[in-house]
């Protein structure tokens, strides 16, 4: 998609600083980072969100599960705890419509988030 801003980086349109990616996931650091460890993992594949998951796309839930697992390993916050959050539309806090997953690290994350 031309006008989505994920997409552009996932075709290195839009410079990001990268600190994964594979076949099926790119993670790169938010530029309004919310904790000193804030990735955003997003699918390569175009989806808008989690109201556009299907039997067809679903697997990319998994592979975003499996590159957020790893990143936590390799961030160094396995231990010490983390938080996956994906915003659902536009009461959820959603702004950028193509399926991502945050992944929050490196300080205490107090709760209730919002």
């Amino acid at each position: 998609m031309d006008n989505c801003l994920f997409c552009n980086i996932v075709a290195k349109k839009i410079p990001a600083k990268i600190v994964y990616e594979d076949e099926n996931t790119i993670a790169f650091n938010d530029i309004n980072p919310q904790a000193p460890i804030h990735i955003l993992v997003i699918p390569k594949k175009h989806i808008s969100g989690l109201n556009d998951l299907n039997d067809e796309n679903l697997i990319n839930m998994i592979h975003l599960s499996k590159t957020a697992n790893q990143l936590t390993k390799q961030e160094g916050i396995a231990e010490s705890g983390y938080r996956w959050v994906i915003n659902s539309g536009k009461d959820g806090g959603q702004t950028v419509f193509h399926l991502h997953l945050h992944l929050l690290g490196g300080r205490n994350l107090s709760w209730p988030p919002g």
